[in-house]
C-alpha cells in the first residue's frame, strides 16, 4: 500500500494543497495527526464536503446526519467566502442510561471555502435532504471575445 494516497488524498477528498479550502484542521487529519480531543473540535474536524465544479456552477454537498436545516447556517462573506456551520447537540443523558460507547461527535462545526472570481455571489441557493446539505453556486459565464473577421484586399 502506498502512502501517496493516504498523504495527499484521491480526487475526491481534500487536500491540503488545495487554494481554495481554508480548513486548517484538514491539512493535519490528512498527515494522521491528532487534532484535539474536545468534541467541539472533533465535529469542526469531521464535518466533510464535497466540492465539485460544473460549467454552470460550483456545488458544495456536505453530510450533517441527525440535523435538521434550522440548526445549520449557510452565509456568504463579503470576501467570496462560503461558511458553513451548525451544531450538533449532546444527547441528553438520563442517570439510568449505561453508556457503552459514544463515537458521534457533537458540537459546534464550521468549514470555511474561499470561491473563485467567477462565483455569483448573489443567486447562490441551498437546499437539505436526507441529512446532506448541497449548495450551489452559480458562475458568471465567461463571455468568448469576439472575434470579426477582417477581408484582406489585394
Amino acid at each position: 500500500m502506498s502512502l501517496i494516497p493516504r498523504i495527499f488524498g484521491d480526487r475526491r477528498s481534500s487536500s491540503m494543497f488545495d487554494p481554495f479550502s481554508m480548513d486548517v484542521f484538514d491539512s493535519f487529519k490528512e498527515l494522521g495527526f491528532p487534532v484535539s480531543n474536545s468534541g467541539e473540535t472533533s465535529a469542526f474536524a469531521n464535518t466533510r464536503v464535497d466540492w465539485k465544479e460544473t460549467p454552470e456552477a460550483h456545488v458544495f454537498k456536505a453530510d450533517l446526519p441527525g440535523l435538521k436545516k434550522e440548526e445549520v447556517k449557510v452565509e456568504i462573506e463579503e470576501d467570496r467566502v462560503l461558511q458553513i456551520s451548525g451544531e450538533r447537540n449532546v444527547e441528553k443523558e438520563d442517570k439510568n442510561d449505561k453508556w457503552h460507547r459514544v463515537e458521534r461527535s457533537s458540537g459546534k462545526f464550521m468549514r470555511r471555502f474561499r470561491l473563485p472570481e467567477n462565483a455569483k455571489m448573489d443567486q447562490v441557493k441551498a437546499s437539505m435532504e436526507n441529512g446532506v446539505l448541497t449548495v450551489t453556486v452559480p458562475k458568471e459565464q465567461v463571455k468568448k471575445p469576439d472575434v470579426k473577421s477582417i477581408e484582406i484586399s489585394g
